[in-house]
């Protein structure tokens, strides 16, 4: 999928010295329904772009704990 022009707005969960940096596109993810994530240290780098209901039930899993090592 082609992205165009975009506002893309870092993770809360980014840290303030530039490691795990994630950025998505709200704006995009609402006109839609495909939520834009890419590498904010590689701006010009791959996309990847997940279904909004899929990308929901992963960040509820994120913050439940699911994914814990």
């Amino acid at each position: 999928m082609k992205i165009g022009p975009t506002r893309w707005v870092k993770s809360s969960y980014t840290s303030a010295e530039g490691g795990n940096c994630v950025e998505w596109s709200p704006s995009t993810a609402e006109a839609t329904g495909i939520v834009p994530v890419r590498d904010s240290k590689d701006p010009h780098g791959p996309v990847l772009t997940f279904a909004a209901h899929s990308f929901t039930a992963f960040i509820a899993g994120v913050k439940s704990g699911t994914f814990s090592a």
